[in-house]
């Protein structure tokens, strides 16, 4: 392994002084919460006979308590296709922590919204807080003072991120989270979008459209482009929080069951009550969350993990912002074509060699620290390892000593790119991140006048009427975390893709969110300030020439700086945004929540509301 990194090593110290206060009470918090664990001993033996009740042949141990339980957090419901497979899962646990003379209870569950049923609807408006009714949610299953650790059943977009925020609050527990999988490959995504945007262009009928869909996302498990979900999956392996290899092993296969009984088992081995103690709270520090900004970058991943790491940041009483993650981006090669970022999916890219291969490369790089406190006993050099199945024994061994395919993975030598995926733009409309790695270099930059809409359906509508001509920037606004829950605005891609296609230069300034699958066209996103607290994307008319490069991480309009001082902002409609399939319930979530950059938390946390 080379040095670490100087930026690397510099982006680390500066959020470690950052953080010293806060992470200093994170610290004291968890410690305070070690020393009265394993509170279920405590217990009045009315609580503790609640907590028994109907732990069938667990019960003994339990009311002895004379061995580990572990709480079983659960995300499964079967209309998300990546979490029907867990609806097994608590059984295979319990069974693997009883042959350890351990015991396991579902201590609860929480709910899993899916992005792809919700994409242009209005329940999207719910699906940013649903992250942090999952932490809430995690914590409630958490408070019972029953566990000694505790497993994660959770794949998609918030879920883990809301699940890891929860459960940090209980960092004196070991934790290791255990996905599911990505379905089998369907068609190729190149085909996909294209019959997408032939749809957009009315060259396409519906059930054409359905059918494309329907062969895309086709069975259990994880979509398998490369978007927020599987980008998950990345995060929890580079920060030592799975199984080494577990991220991308399909569902319904022996090697994924066994890999959920040694995830069960392992974590028995790690709490308080025996010698190699792992409390996730440890092993979330700087350097963890350091290598989840470099793992993004690296493969190109979900620019909703801008906002996400921010949050599960805080709950660890770390302060993390966009500048970090920009300059690890910079020093960060691109190693994986996954797409958005590509044409193959992520089967594909773990055939390649997988997350095995870039861990390794960025290891050897310095751009990762191996010395994490990983769960699974080891450091982050055994996480790069594959799992394999000897018969019916579970294995691991060294992933493939370079690509099994260089168009979908390369190493550290010869990347696809310099730099990595995501960048922060910076200029008098504030701040934003782009994806620059799915975006081709001879589109990185435009400078082009405004047309501003106040919706993603106006800008659709006025595609329809054939409004949308010559090259323009297309603003949408009122999409930010306090405006409406801040809707990801994946509808627009096909749009403005084909566009870009018929020779124009677009893109796209939003306080709004881009799915993780967005890619091909420019797009500034996560504005902050958002247009209802004031930000100057809320005093844009149509026409401003408005200036995004993402090379140079420049976000500006050219405006008489006598003029725009004499403009007020436009107010912001939310009138439309409050009633209607649950959206009057997040009011006050809507009310307190922080900007994106402060992670969009709807609840205090250190550093939140910095």
């Amino acid at each position: 392994m080379m040095s670490l990194h100087p930026v690397v090593a510099a982006v680390t110290a500066r959020i470690a002084a950052r953080s010293h206060t806060t992470r200093r009470a994170y610290l004291d918090l968890i410690e305070r919460a070690r020393q009265k664990a394993p509170a279920r001993s405590k217990l009045a033996c009315g609580n503790l006979a609640h907590g028994f009740a109907a732990a069938r042949e667990d019960k003994p141990s339990l009311r002895e308590g004379s061995g580990v339980n572990v709480g079983i957090v659960t995300a499964y419901n079967d209309m998300l296709s990546a979490h029907e497979p867990l609806k097994h899962y608590p059984e295979l646990i319990k069974m693997a922590a009883r042959n350890l003379g351990a015991s396991a209870q579902v201590a609860g569950g929480v709910p899993a919204m899916c992005d792809g049923v919700t994409q242009g609807r209005t329940g999207m408006e719910l699906s940013l807080f649903s992250r942090d009714v999952i932490a809430q949610s995690t914590a409630i299953a958490l408070s019972h003072e029953m566990f000694d650790a505790a497993l994660m059943l959770g794949v998609c977009d918030k879920i883990v991120p809301g699940m890891l925020i929860g459960a940090l609050r209980f960092g004196h527990l070991p934790v290791i989270f255990v996905p599911a999988g990505p379905m089998p490959s369907g068609i190729p995504n190149a085909e996909k979008a294209r019959v997408r945007q032939a749809y957009a262009e009315g060259k396409a009928t519906r059930a054409e459209l359905l059918e494309a869909e329907a062969k895309s996302y086709h069975s259990a498990g994880t979509c398998t482009f490369y978007g927020t979900a599987n980008s998950n999956q990345m995060l929890m392996e580079v920060m030592g929080l799975h199984m080494p290899g577990t991220a991308f092993v399909n569902p319904g296969t022996p090697l994924r069951d066994a890999l959920t009984v040694a995830a069960a088992e392992q974590v028995c081995k790690v709490t308080a009550l025996g010698s190699n103690y792992r409390p996730l709270g440890h092993t979330v520090d700087a350097r963890a969350l350091v290598n989840a900004m470099v793992g993004l970058a690296a493969t190109g991943g979900s620019t909703n993990h801008a906002i996400h790491l921010v949050a599960i940041a805080r709950a660890a009483g770390l302060i993390i912002d966009w500048d970090d993650l920009d300059e690890l981006s910079q020093v960060t090669p691109l190693l994986a074509r996954v797409y958005p970022n590509g044409q193959a999916d992520v089967n594909h890219f773990q055939a390649a060699g997988g997350l095995g291969v870039v861990i390794r490369e960025l290891l050897d790089a310095g751009l990762l620290y191996e010395d994490l406190l990983c769960v699974h006993g080891g450091n982050l050099r055994d996480q790069a390892e594959e799992p394999k199945l000897d018969g019916t024994r579970l294995i691991w061994q060294p992933a493939p000593a370079q690509s099994m395919d260089q168009s979908v993975l390369r190493g550290v030598a010869e990347p696809f790119d310099r730099e990595g995926g995501l960048r922060c733009l910076r200029g008098n409309l504030g701040r934003a991140v782009v994806k620059i790695s799915a975006v081709k270099p001879e589109h990185r930059a435009l400078t082009a006048p405004a047309k501003v809409f106040e919706s993603q359906d106006a800008l659709l509508d006025a595609f329809k009427a054939g409004a949308l001509t010559s090259d323009f920037v297309a603003v949408i606004r009122g999409q930010g975390p306090r405006a409406n829950g801040m809707p990801e605005l994946h509808k627009l891609t096909p749009t403005l893709g084909v566009l870009q296609d018929r020779g124009q230069r677009v893109a796209l300034l939003t306080d709004g969110r881009m799915s993780g699958a967005s890619g091909k066209v420019l797009a500034a996103i996560h504005v902050v300030p958002e247009a209802l607290c004031d930000g100057p994307i809320a005093k844009l008319r149509d026409g401003d020439l408005i200036q995004i490069d993402a090379e140079h991480g420049v976000l500006a309009v050219h405006v008489d700086a006598a003029e725009w001082a004499s403009r007020t902002a436009v107010v912001v409609d939310t009138a439309g945004n409050a009633e209607g399939l649950g959206r009057e319930l997040f009011a006050g979530l809507r009310a307190q929540v922080s900007s994106a950059e402060e992670g969009a938390l709807s609840f205090p946390l250190p550093g939140a509301h910095a």
